[in-house]
């Protein structure tokens, strides 16, 4: 017995010796900053914003024809507001509502950089529109704040980098490597048209970019549970997207005599059998690199775990939502209340973890469901696209761009659990990156796609300053 708790202390000695050891040896990976100087924005950036806001880009579905007035009136608005822009780089129309701006650069043997944003945006639910501290797209500037649907999502981006820009053409500055930028009118329902169509463009061209540039990172400010300092998160990779339609077909019958299985107790079982069973939860990149950043900015003993996955990775994985998610969306079935249905429908949505594709969820659902409903994928689909390094220059100057801008931030690479339009660029680009300065918390973070989208004119000033500069660090 003696040997036996011998045993069990020494093991127990050489664990916490491991587990500190570890500890240890995870160091700040955060670059120095080096101060860059303040550019005088006027305030003027907030009239061509709340302008900008105005005009109704609103993507309903994938099948729904783009409102031409509104798209055409906001391409003459970019045209009136950013005159040296238009002078002085040319501007190509794709697919009839998407823009691709070029900004040639004087050393052909450079690669491009590619700067995304999109101008469609989402619609607003009617019943809501009393909640809201002004009219959605009334563009109402108040002393804090720009109101709006778009000044998060995504006009915010868009009309910030058009306004560096034409800051940086009014000092007559060159750069040195050609620029795009590059705005699908799509985004919010996929974007197979607009950044889609784009990327065809530049790919037939020839284009090999060394940076893409997207929305869907950001600072985050009070989110990160044991960090005080805001986290800029730099998204390096996203999920897919793929949603299935679960049908089951019966005979029906009168409600007064139920068969043993019925058409939406099928169904049901078919829901929460997918619920119960979900894909595993797995440590990938960029997950790692998440891990490596922001584990030394953490207390200690959150340090522990984030320096030991081997030991922590459930409860680390399962916090930072490293699997492909389960969440049904819409379900139909039923006519009147004493007829069992002869058909009943739901819709389940996956996130898709990189690593895994839309075939291998398909296989998974129709490996747990029954064999009397039927699996078919509906809509939009995409799986992930390739995951960004962590180590490239680009990444570097990114890093470096933010850590300068904002030495307060701790620079975490990270996975973006929602799509955007940069996906469509991973071929034509070395890396491609999922980061604007705009600054969230909890409250903000509800205002996406929600009630009240709005952006604090501090915030908005930021974003300018940030891509003056970074377009600046890359030429």
């Amino acid at each position: 017995m003696k040997k036996i708790l011998l045993g069990l202390l020494v093991a127990l000695v050489l664990l916490v010796a491991i587990l500190l050891f570890n500890t240890l040896r995870m160091t700040s990976k955060q670059v120095d900053a080096d101060p860059l100087p303040q550019v005088a924005i006027s305030d003027q950036v907030y009239e061509n914003l709340s302008k900008a806001i105005q005009f109704k880009t609103i993507s309903f579905n994938e099948d729904a024809i783009p409102d031409s007035a509104e798209f055409f009136g906001f391409h003459r608005f970019l045209e009136e507001t950013f005159p040296l822009i238009h002078q002085n780089l040319s501007l190509e129309k794709i697919n009839t509502y998407s823009l691709l701006y070029k900004w040639q650069g004087s050393d052909a043997s450079l690669k491009p950089i590619i700067l995304m944003s999109h101008q469609d945006v989402v619609p607003v639910d009617e019943p809501t529109l009393e909640q809201w501290e002004a009219g959605p797209f009334e563009g109402k500037i108040t002393d804090t704040h720009i109101i709006g649907r778009g000044t998060l999502d995504d006009k915010n981006t868009l009309i910030a980098v058009m306004e560096a820009i034409e800051m940086l053409l009014k000092e007559n500055f060159q750069p040195t490597r050609t620029i795009y930028i590059a705005s699908g009118h799509d985004e919010e329902v996929g974007g197979p048209k607009g950044a889609g169509k784009i990327a065809e463009y530049l790919k037939a061209q020839g284009v090999q970019a060394a940076m893409t540039i997207d929305e869907g990172g950001y600072i985050a400010e009070g989110m990160v549970p044991g960090v005080s300092a805001p986290v800029a998160m730099i998204n390096l990779g996203e999920k897919g997207f793929a949603s299935f339609r679960l049908i089951v077909r019966t005979n029906g019958g009168h409600s007064s005599a139920p068969p043993k299985e019925n058409t939406i107790g099928i169904l049901a079982k078919a829901i929460v059998d997918l619920e119960n069973n979900q894909l595993p939860y797995k440590l990938i990149p960029p997950i790692d690199s998440q891990l490596e950043y922001l584990g030394p900015e953490l207390p200690f003993m959150t340090r522990v775990a984030f320096a030991n996955p081997w030991l922590f990775k459930k409860q680390l994985l399962e916090g930072l939502n490293a699997h492909t998610t389960t969440a049904p969306t819409i379900i139909d079935g039923g006519v009147k209340n004493n007829v069992i249905p002869t058909i009943a429908e739901a819709t389940i949505n996956f996130r898709i973890l990189p690593g895994e594709t839309i075939e291998s969820v398909q296989a998974h659902i129709e490996s747990i469901v029954s064999d009397k409903v039927q699996v078919e994928p509906v809509g939009f689909l995409t799986n992930p696209p390739a995951v960004s390094r962590a180590d490239s220059e680009s990444y570097k100057i990114l890093e470096k761009t933010i850590r300068s801008m904002f030495p307060e931030t701790v620079v975490v690479p990270g996975l973006l659990g929602g799509a955007t339009d940069s996906r469509y660029f991973i071929d034509i680009s070395e890396d491609v990156y999922r980061f604007y300065p705009v600054r969230l918390d909890p409250k903000s973070m509800e205002r996406f796609h929600g009630i009240d989208e709005k952006i604090s004119k501090e915030n908005y000033k930021e974003i300018i300053q940030f891509s003056y500069h970074l377009i600046k660090n890359f030429n």
